[in-house]
């Protein structure tokens, strides 16, 4: 049996599944201590932790507790950050912000698995299989997106938004703002798609005023700077006028270019 000291715990994965709150842990330390057993294993990827977080936990704390490991392979990193979102979104009780961010984290995970490639599908157990062009049968494949929306019961744009949704997440997370993704998870942080997903896009030393801003009721919110429509039909005025020209532009021009900006 692998000694427990062997085990490594990995903060990217970690923070994939779900935290118990006090009360949820403190009754699974008295089932575990009840039964004087771990019921389900610790499962592991070369050495660290993918499911079993806090039963470990627990584990540390009563060491003559019986337990199991079991230790999967997998192909990379990212086939075991696809493992862990797998294996949580299996599960009964998720709410939809969870749901939402493990569909965007696994779709991101299954394609950098894979490599990027778009040569690949799956067979009907989720396995990477070769695509070999033109073959019929292999192109009836579902894509990663298609399966991903199919085991989920939602559409495929639902999943490639979740993705974007998931980046935002992620911009936000303990090591910009400590906290701040159980926040948006839990709903605590109220705020549009929109809103999260253009976290990815902020400047890492800006993110802590936006969630502060997020924090607010939306009626005391700051607006977002929008281009009104005189705006938009001034810019693309402007490019029109230098398309496929080589000349500079106007001093009034770029004023106004500045002041959009």
């Amino acid at each position: 049996m692998m000694n427990l000291n062997a085990l490594k715990i990995d903060p990217e994965f970690q923070g994939k599944i779900p935290p118990l709150n006090f009360e949820e842990e403190q009754q699974l330390e008295q089932n575990i201590l009840h039964e004087g057993r771990l019921l389900n294993p610790i499962i592991i990827w070369n050495g660290f932790i993918l499911d079993g977080h806090t039963r470990y936990r627990i584990l540390r704390k009563h060491p003559f507790i019986a337990y199991q490991i079991q230790e999967i392979e997998l192909d990379n990193r990212y086939a075991a950050l696809s493992w862990i979102c797998q294996n949580q979104l299996g599960r009964r009780n998720l709410d939809p912000g969870r749901k939402k961010f493990l569909m965007g984290k696994l779709y991101e995970s299954e394609k950098l698995a894979r490599g990027g490639s778009k040569e690949r599908a799956h067979d009907e157990n989720g396995r990477f299989t070769s695509m070999v062009q033109n073959d019929p049968l292999r192109a009836k494949q579902l894509s990663t997106c298609e399966r991903i929306a199919a085991q989920n019961g939602v559409g495929a744009a639902t999943v490639k938004r979740a993705e974007k949704h998931a980046k935002g997440v992620d911009a936000a997370a303990e090591d910009a703002v400590p906290g701040a993704r159980e926040e948006i998870l839990t709903g605590r942080i109220k705020a549009t798609d929109a809103e999260i997903t253009a976290l990815a896009k902020t400047p890492k030393a800006e993110i802590p005023a936006a969630l502060a801003e997020l924090r607010k009721p939306k009626q005391e919110r700051q607006p977002r700077k929008a281009e009104t429509s005189s705006s938009k039909q001034t810019l693309s005025e402007i490019s029109k006028s230098i398309q496929g020209h080589q000349r500079q532009l106007t001093a009034e021009e770029r004023t106004f270019l500045k002041a959009s900006i």
